[in-house]
């Protein structure tokens, strides 16, 4: 063997010795643990946290509109991540498959919460004394937030069928004006005309909003109530499901 064959040989042979070393350490490594699905939910959810400290310009939508309008960004979000291609690399991820959607879901209810808070400080700064006390207050936020979850269910299955962000927000708000105006949170239905009156009554807005205010007034509804997590729960057993089912089959 000349100097010239050895010279040729050496970048190949040191080429095969790295890749076995590389090997080799990867082998004796111990894998970490798989995180839990709980673990990655929470770590989803922290992810929805930080996008708000890095832009903060998204608090304004939960300062100066009410919860039920929040609840489009959830869909408007996860259509955003589908579009940028950031849903490809979750899925790369070893971790539960629905944990960044379910983390996300989870991390928005802290939105709300924000959102509820404004509310209910403006409230009292005009001088609204509930007299169901701070327990009232704080069982209305939480029935509040807990409809805001089941509904934006409605809201990330409509991010995965829609083309674009924009597309998201505009017809989430062409659904949730005429139920959030067409319920008894500004005028007495029986101040309406017979049909929209039948529809106020039946709206599911109008349940949560006269067990709101039950709530906080200390004269609770236990039917209104009902009501209300009924629906929450059937939102979230309909579109949970399909938001999920679209999660892993689109592309």
């Amino acid at each position: 063997m000349n100097a010239t064959d050895t010279a040729t040989r050496t970048p190949a042979t040191t080429s095969v010795d790295r890749e076995a070393a590389l090997r080799n350490a990867l082998a004796t490594t111990p894998r970490p643990p798989r995180q839990s699905a709980v673990g990655s939910i929470l770590t989803f959810g922290w992810r929805g946290m930080l996008k708000v400290k890095h832009v903060p310009e998204q608090l304004i939508d939960v300062t100066i509109t009410p919860v039920l309008f929040t609840t489009v960004y959830s869909g408007v979000a996860l259509n955003t991540d589908m579009t940028k291609g950031v849903v490809d690399r979750f899925r790369s991820l070893p971790v539960w498959r629905p944990a960044p959607l379910v983390g996300s879901v989870v991390g928005d209810s802290v939105r709300y919460v924000v959102a509820g808070t404004v509310v209910v400080v403006v409230g009292l700064i005009l001088g609204f004394r509930p007299d169901g006390g701070v327990g009232g207050v704080v069982a209305a936020m939480a029935l509040v937030v807990v409809f805001s979850f089941g509904l934006s269910w409605v809201f990330t299955t409509m991010g995965l069928l829609m083309r674009s962000p924009n597309a998201v927000l505009n017809t989430g708000f062409m659904v949730l004006f005429p139920l959030t105006f067409l319920s008894n949170t500004f005028v007495e239905p029986d101040t309406l005309p017979s049909a929209l009156e039948t529809f106020v009554d039946v709206n599911p807005i109008s349940f949560l909003v006269s067990a709101s205010r039950g709530l906080m007034a200390g004269s609770a509804d236990g039917g209104d109530i009902a009501v209300v997590l009924g629906v929450a729960a059937l939102l979230t057993a309909v579109f949970a499901p399909l938001t999920a089912h679209l999660y892993r089959t689109r592309g």
